[in-house]
C-alpha cells in the first residue's frame, strides 16, 4: 500500500459495494496521485478477484486506506474541506469551492450517502446535473472521474 503525502484530492467511498467500481476508482486514483479512503463496511471482498481485475495492475501505485469506524472519522473532519456528492443536491459540482487536499464524498451505488451526513451542509452538497429525469443516477466510477478530474482541472495546470 502506498500512501501520498500531500494528495491533490480525497476521494472518500462510503459502503462501496461494487467491486469494478471501486477498481476503476482505485486505478482513477493511481493516475491522478488522489488518496483513496474506502469508508465503512464493503459489499465486497478486498481480495475479490473482480476489484483487483477492474484495478488492473495499478494496485501498487494507488494511496488508499480503509476507515471501517468511519462515522467517528469522518465526525473529526473540517467540514470545510468536505464536499458531499448527492443526487438529491442542488448545486452543481462545477461550483465546488475546491482546495488540495480536499475529501470528495461519494455514497455507495444503491442509496447514495447518508442524509446524517449531507444534509447539515448544504454548501458543501453538490450534484452531477442529469437532463433526463428518468435517469436517477449515473454510475459511481464514472461520476467520480467527472468530479476529480474537474476538480484537478481546477487546481493543477495541465
Amino acid at each position: 500500500m502506498r500512501i501520498h503525502k500531500n494528495p491533490l484530492l480525497q476521494v472518500v467511498l462510503v459502503e462501496p459495494q461494487i467491486p469494478p467500481n471501486t477498481g476503476n476508482i482505485a486505478r482513477l486514483c493511481a493516475a491522478t496521485k488522489c488518496h483513496l479512503i474506502l469508508a465503512g463496511e464493503l459489499g465486497f471482498e478486498l481480495s475479490d478477484r473482480t476489484l483487483k481485475r477492474a484495478g488492473l495492475d495499478y494496485w501498487d501505485w494507488v494511496s488508499w486506506e480503509h476507515i471501517l469506524s468511519w462515522e467517528d472519522w469522518v465526525k473529526q473532519l473540517d467540514f470545510t474541506r468536505c464536499h458531499f456528492l448527492s443526487t438529491h443536491a442542488m448545486t452543481p459540482y462545477t461550483q465546488m469551492p475546491i482546495q488540495a487536499g480536499d475529501f470528495v464524498f461519494f455514497g455507495k451505488e444503491t442509496a447514495g450517502l447518508p442524509k446524517w451526513l449531507w444534509q447539515p451542509h448544504p454548501e458543501r452538497s453538490f450534484t452531477i446535473p442529469m437532463w433526463e429525469s428518468e435517469v436517477r443516477s449515473l454510475n459511481l466510477a464514472s461520476a467520480a472521474s467527472i468530479v476529480v478530474y474537474d476538480g484537478l482541472r481546477r487546481l493543477v495546470p495541465f
